[in-house]
């Protein structure tokens, strides 16, 4: 990601990253990052919280705008609902791919090694 950034900012775009793990993500030295207390695959919020995802995509923005040095860094104040026992990662049914390849398990190194039949 910091590869990427880099080249963008030199483009003369700014640029700043939303992470549930700030210290990571600065040690590939992004530009900027907003800092968020989110659970990893859930970093803009609640599924269906569209409110609540404006409000972090909005504070992320807010950030961009206000970081001025490069690695600068700013903790939003979000908190998660929930506590971590509580979060569910899973989703409320297999996606196609998996039901798929529950009943074609064959199909795994195929799939993998990306020689996957039309």
């Amino acid at each position: 990601m910091g590869l990427a950034q880099r080249e963008i900012e030199s483009a003369g775009f700014s640029t700043i990253t939303l992470t549930p793990v700030p210290e990571l993500t600065a040690s590939v030295s992004v530009p900027r990052l907003a800092a968020i207390e989110y659970p990893l695959g859930r970093t803009l919020g609640q599924p269906g919280d569209r409110a609540g995802k404006m409000a972090v995509l909005r504070a992320t923005l807010e950030a961009l705008a206000t970081i001025e040095t490069p690695g600068g860094s700013r903790r939003l104040p979000f908190q998660w609902p929930e506590t971590p026992k509580q979060v569910h990662n899973e989703p409320p049914e297999t996606p196609p791919i998996g039901r798929y390849l529950a009943r074609n398990p064959w199909f795994l190194p195929k799939l993998l090694s990306r020689n996957v039949p039309l």
